[in-house]
């Protein structure tokens, strides 16, 4: 009685304020728009023909050979990326965690775990070929192999694993030191060894977040275009192929019906990621440590494994700077020396650099601000409102997690090209900046929406009640006292959505025209005419403006953000 009585009061409160109101119905508005209706487009255009509903457009592309070829492919790629990158990042968050290290390897493992979020998505791919392809550094000038090929199977697979392994790490690393260390000591303390005690009882406690792990390296494997595209060689997987049955075959319902076959994989995985395996982790884990954990000093363990995971991030970071330093090589596989930065200057004089990495950085600039307050919105709702559909906002603004981007760049085409149902209504952004901007918005949403979530279920509601008693709306509440409390977690998601949307390639590349220029886009085409330097000279420049990004991001939070003051009070 009670409840019901209190919900009502919610929702009588939530109807006297027509900020909010109006805010929900926007944000539901947006939100169908853009995420549930392309999709929704995706599924009529593949299961209605000129005759009604009808199964033979999934009877037509799964006829072709190209494409159930490339779901086995997509298949078998996504599960060995997703074992290896997580016994990997297993391996790096336990010796991180458990081991005794110096600092210097410490700086690695940082290193490591941030230079996926700073680096467009196919950089490995161009080191990868530069250093082991048959015009290799490595391989045909230090070794003399020359008839080597990193394309193909083996190629995606190492590229994918050294991309998503570190975000593995960085998952298990906070699951490892959740563990109750009196756990382990109890164990040792009866006389197991450390690999019994590793078996025993530290493996079964993080199964279910490896498994964790597994899933989201998976969903991001079988998603990914960059790298198939640039590495792949002959061998198709589906976000390749139905890029290719666009541009190549010009077959957009077939493409459509492939985007559904991907959507459905990638939504099946995302769902036992997220409603069981998130569920079992947070109940298998026993909170934080109620003393600090006895570090291992075993050499015997201790150096080999030390020395095995700095070999590791150091191969890493060597793949990484192989990118700037391709960029100085007058001819890439032919000529090293002497060093040159005249691709840094063609970038600019010939390849009208100048426009790419402009319209790159205002389309991305415009949607980073935007795709942060959203997410602050969107978390407030969910958080500390009480009204029906939340929980439809909640969902909806998760869900572009778990499309593909390719499956999404179809699904706007669908939608928009010939306007909303093919009424022509809206057909105007089709084509235009501001459905890039809105792509971009889509993509980084979930991002922030949970970082947002976190911080603002930290906040007492009380805090906000006694606003609202001083005669504050709505509005003066969110940007006078959460948002305030809350910035560090808005200013991360700012220059997550920039960076995010300043080397996105997957979503955008159907969507992107000649009126625009964007970096990725031109990295892409050039690696794939084997221009290799100059891709190299764009990629180091892009990768400079991410890392600028994040630097000042932690600038700002540690000099004017609420961590700092919270410091002080303490």
């Amino acid at each position: 009685m009670a409840k019901a009585q209190s919900a009502a009061l919610d929702r009588k409160k939530l109807m006297g304020d027509p900020i909010m109101v109006t805010t929900i119905v926007v944000l539901i508005a947006f939100l169908t728009l853009f995420i549930l209706y392309p999709l929704a487009i995706l599924l009529v255009d593949s299961f209605v023909g000129d005759g009604g509903f009808s199964f033979s457009v999934f009877e037509r592309i799964f006829k072709m050979s190209n494409f159930t070829r490339a779901i086995t492919n997509t298949l078998k790629v996504g599960f060995v990326v997703g074992i290896l990158s997580s016994l990997l990042g297993l391996l790096f968050a336990y010796v991180e965690v458990y081991l005794r290290m110096n600092r210097c390897v410490g700086g690695l493992f940082k290193v490591v775990s941030m230079l996926p979020v700073v680096s467009p998505p196919f950089v490995l791919s161009l080191s990868m070929i530069m250093l082991f392809g048959k015009a290799g550094l490595i391989t045909r000038f230090l070794l003399g192999i020359y008839d080597n090929n990193v394309y193909g199977y083996w190629g995606i697979v190492v590229v994918q694993t050294l991309t998503f392994f570190p975000v593995c790490y960085m998952m298990l690393k906070g699951l490892l030191k959740n563990i109750d260390p009196s756990l382990e000591e109890a164990a040792r303390d009866m006389g197991a060894s450390r690999w019994k005690v590793f078996a025993d009882v530290t493996l079964p406690l993080l199964l279910p977040g490896i498994g964790n792990a597994f899933l989201v390296t998976f969903i991001e494997s079988i998603a990914d275009f960059a790298n198939p595209m640039i590495i792949g060689g002959s061998y198709d997987t589906l976000a390749t192929t139905i890029y290719l049955q666009i541009t190549g075959a010009y077959d957009k319902a077939g493409a459509a019906a492939m985007a559904v076959v991907l959507l459905i994989i990638t939504l099946g995985m995302f769902a036992v990621q997220k409603y069981y395996l998130e569920r079992k982790t947070a109940a298998t884990l026993t909170g934080k440590a109620s003393r600090a954990r006895m570090l291992i000093e075993d050499k015997s363990v201790k150096i080999p494994l030390t020395i095995f995971c700095a070999v590791g991030a150091a191969f890493v970071i060597m793949m990484y700077i192989c990118v700037p330093i391709g960029a100085l090589f007058p001819t890439w596989g032919y000529k090293f020396t002497p060093l040159t930065f005249k691709w840094f200057e063609q970038v600019f004089t010939r390849y009208r650099g100048l426009q790419a990495f402009r319209d790159s950085f205002v389309l991305s600039l415009i949607a980073a601000p935007i795709t942060a307050l959203l997410s602050m919105i969107i978390s407030y709702l969910v958080v500390k409102r009480k009204f029906r559909g939340k929980g439809f906002i909640e969902a909806v603004s998760m869900l572009a997690m778990a499309v593909p981007g390719t499956v999404l760049g179809v699904g706007y085409i669908r939608g928009f090209a010939n306007g909303l149902f093919h009424t022509g209504v809206l057909s105007g952004i089709y084509g235009t900046g501001l459905i890039l901007i809105i792509v971009f918005i889509v993509r980084s949403l979930p991002t922030g929406t949970r970082s947002g979530i976190s911080a603002l279920r930290q906040i007492d509601k009380s805090i906000e009640e006694s606003a609202y008693d001083m005669g504050a709306d709505s509005l003066k509440v969110f940007t006078s006292v959460t948002l305030p409390l809350i910035k560090d977690s808005f200013l991360s998601g700012l220059v997550t959505a920039f960076v995010r949307s300043i080397t996105a390639i997957s979503a955008i590349i159907l969507l992107v025209t000649p009126s625009y220029l964007l970096i990725t886009v031109q990295i892409n085409e050039f690696a794939e005419k084997g221009a290799f330097s100059i891709a190299c000279a764009f990629a180091t420049i892009l990768i400079i403006i991410t890392y600028g990004s994040v630097l000042l991001m932690n600038f700002i939070i540690k000099h004017f953000g609420t961590s700092r003051k919270v410091k002080e009070v303490e």
